[in-house]
């Protein structure tokens, strides 16, 4: 096909961020600096953002035949770029010491592992091929499984590397085979061949069942989210913030694209397992949750949930669905940095192990109030209570399930959030508990002058925003529909 100057316009965030990754590359090769890297991160990230507003005035368009960009790839990848920006300026307060303290070993390469991660991302969100799917999958794995072994000196890092690496590339490993099977049926990878060949014979279905067993892999979804403790509280905290957020949301998108595009997905006996998948991920990450003392594994166990609720798009067919899952990862990412940035400033600059035991939290209100009061509200927003922006994303997924009759699956779902309840306001009452016989980790006087703390408080301002007027992100929702 002939490349013309709106193809190029329609890639500009994915160019202008392989070509950030290229230039931090180039400026490590030539002088180390943290600072230099991090801004060039900063601003390379910040210009793919406002590229993605460019890319709209040629969208929809078929870049090539593996890759669409329309208003759906432009919503996600707009998601995308805030987190990988996000976690970023964490980073920064992370790994940034003086007078040797910090992290000891080279910072710099991790911008250079999430630049490369925010391209698999963005490759997802634009994916309309198998092939596309796979590349993109992997692109954004492989950097991941530095990240969360950067802290390479720390037992607990490279373990939870180890495992994110072995059961992701299993998970891998049952797409391509899904993907395999799908081909030997139809001969082709790309989605509208998948959507208009006849996929209702044995190959196709047992490939789409694989399929789902990889993606169940990719977003925890129980009984394949064993791993997520382990490597949420081993990874250093800003890889793990990247984990929760970017990586989950792009593999999301192009789950949902895929599901809404080949009608072979439209089966009951899929639409059976994955109200199964859902009630179970609903039920036993809530209840895992409840035992946890660490905060970390707690928003582990949490994403479980989270993506059990998230699993009614894919099971309901009464109309919204994309809508209603725009919504919700918005808001759930949005939730998820927060909590993951205030853990973020505990823990910095970097000091052996992250600060993620809730006894370390004890108190907190008495001697850091308005960060006490940023993790309040993620707390509330991940619960679901009204005027907080998780409020708006579950209130979306019960109306698709409503619509779709799901009765089962919005049974698992209140009784999941009530048990969620129980222990989201547990970590908020130990804020405020008073314990003064305890070692205490604080973060610095100055947080909120500084850019992560910037960047969380902007967190919390729009998460309160978007609960109490929610209608700027239903509209973004609503354009992201598959047909613009």
């Amino acid at each position: 096909m002939n490349l013309t100057l709106q193809h190029g316009i329609a890639l500009l965030p994915l160019l202008v961020t392989s070509a950030t990754a290229v230039a931090v590359m180039l400026g490590i090769a030539w002088r180390r600096s943290h600072a230099q890297t991090f801004i060039l991160s900063v601003v390379g990230l910040n210009l793919a953002l406002v590229s993605v507003l460019v890319t709209l005035h040629v969208t929809p368009l078929e870049v090539t035949p593996l890759l669409r960009v329309d208003h759906f790839a432009g919503f996600f990848m707009a998601l995308v770029l805030i987190a990988s920006l996000a976690c970023a300026t964490l980073a920064h307060a992370y790994l940034e010491g003086k007078d040797d303290s910090g992290y000891p070993g080279n910072r710099e390469e991790f911008y250079l592992l999430l630049l490369l991660a925010t391209a698999g991302g963005l490759v997802l969100a634009c994916a309309q091929n198998l092939a596309a799917l796979f590349i993109g999958l992997e692109l954004l794995s492989v950097p991941l499984y530095g990240m969360i072994g950067y802290a390479f000196f720390s037992r607990h890092s490279l373990e939870a590397s180890f495992k994110y690496l072995v059961l992701s590339a299993a998970g891998s490993s049952f797409i391509l085979f899904g993907m395999a099977l799908w081909y030997s049926e139809v001969g082709s990878l790309s989605f509208a061949a998948l959507a208009d060949g006849a996929l209702a014979g044995p190959l196709s279905q047992a490939g789409l069942a694989m399929m789902l067993v990889g993606f169940g892999f990719k977003l925890s979804v129980v009984p394949f989210h064993l791993w997520t403790p382990d490597v949420y509280e081993g990874a250093p905290v800003p890889a793990a913030a990247l984990l929760a957020s970017a990586s989950k949301v792009a593999i999301f998108s192009v789950l949902l694209r895929l599901f809404q595009s080949v009608p072979v997905t439209d089966t009951d006996w899929l639409h059976g397992l994955i109200m199964v998948l859902g009630i179970a991920s609903m039920l036993a990450g809530n209840l895992l949750a409840l035992m946890q003392s660490n905060l970390k594994r707690l928003l582990g166990y949490s994403s479980v949930a989270h993506f059990g609720y998230l699993l009614m798009v894919l099971a309901g067919n009464g109309g919204g669905e994309t809508e209603a899952a725009a919504v919700y990862l918005a808001t759930y990412m949005l939730t998820t940095l927060g909590a993951f940035g205030v853990i973020t400033l505990m823990s910095s600059p970097y000091k052996d192990r992250d600060c993620d035991a809730l006894y370390e939290y004890r108190g907190l209100f008495w001697r850091r109030p308005y960060l006490t009061a940023v993790l309040t509200v993620m707390m509330l927003s991940l619960a679901g209570i009204p005027l907080t922006a998780g409020f708006i994303g579950k209130f979306y997924l019960i109306a698709v399930g409503v619509d779709s009759h799901l009765w089962w699956m919005l049974g698992a779902l209140i009784i999941g959030s009530a048990i969620g309840l129980f222990y989201y306001l547990r970590v908020m009452v130990i804020l405020y508990l008073v314990e003064p016989t305890l070692r205490r980790r604080e973060p610095p006087l100055n947080w909120g002058q500084q850019a992560g703390g910037i960047m969380l408080l902007l967190i919390a301002f729009l998460t309160v925003a978007l609960g109490i007027y929610p209608q700027p992100l239903l509209l973004l929702a609503q354009a992201a529909g598959l047909g613009g």
